[in-house]
């Protein structure tokens, strides 16, 4: 293969075969349980990297179904979000992400930065309860509970929440072991079509794993809850600072 040929082709790892298709990646009847809740503002503090800012010691814990998405197929997917604000604008920080596909695995790591690693969540319909699990191995390390369509919540304002943008730190490593891309990117959730959405008495279950460190962010109060079905697109993403670029100053890029 000529040099020319590998710049043209050149797209994902593998060259020859990649992981993941180029996108937009659309997701249709994407189901979403969030719960947020209160933790210790010191272990919050220690994980959001400036200049990422934290306001109330908040978490919203989340299990994502996603039965038909563009190029990664059907999968599951659970972790924690943090709200932020960066410039003023609230959005929120994706601290941690296990799923069941090595598509989506690649895909988002490599493209925008998620922070994916291979586990087994999954989110079902117990009789009167919506349950969503993480299994890391064979040691269950989140247990979510909601009461099933209790109360609907307002469209317009579930929108507007899934509307706001997210940040993740994307992180690529040189060939010796050193940082080669360090990266603050933001990225929105897009043509975003509210299904439904509701709330109701929630529970939520955290254990320790060295693996996956959830319950480094303790639950002590349960806020708020809600069950949201949508269709929607990954929007690709934006690098807003550059931590190479700017190492000890807060000037994005």
């Amino acid at each position: 293969m000529k040099a020319d040929d590998v710049r043209k082709t050149a797209f994902a790892m593998p060259l020859t075969s990649p992981a993941f298709p180029p996108g937009p990646y659309r997701f249709i009847n994407r189901e979403f349980l969030i719960i947020a809740y209160r933790t210790d503002p010191d272990a919050l503090r220690a994980v959001v990297p400036e200049p990422l800012q934290v306001g109330e010691p908040i978490v919203k814990y989340e299990f994502i179904r996603m039965p038909d998405s563009t190029g990664f197929g059907d999968y599951t997917e659970s972790g924690q979000v943090i709200p932020v604000t960066f410039e003023g604008q609230a959005g929120g920080y994706v601290h941690s992400m296990y799923l069941n596909d090595e598509g989506p695995i690649a895909g988002g790591r490599e493209l925008w930065g998620f922070p994916k690693k291979l586990a087994a969540p999954k989110l079902t319909v117990e009789v009167d309860t919506l349950l969503g699990t993480l299994d890391y191995g064979p040691v269950r390390v989140a247990t979510a509970t909601m009461g099933y369509k209790h109360r609907r919540l307002d469209p317009a304002a579930v929108l507007a929440a899934l509307s706001a943008p997210n940040y993740l730190l994307k992180i690529i490593p040189h060939v010796d072991g050193s940082v080669r891309i360090c990266e603050l990117v933001r990225y929105y959730l897009e043509d975003i079509t509210v299904k439904g959405a509701w709330t109701g008495p929630a529970a939520l279950e955290l254990a320790h794993h060295a693996l996956a460190p959830v319950a480094q962010l303790p639950v002590l109060e349960i806020l708020s809850c809600s069950h949201i079905l949508t269709d929607m697109t990954l929007g690709l993403g934006s690098v807003v600072h550059d931590y190479m670029a700017h190492p000890s100053t807060g000037v994005t890029a």
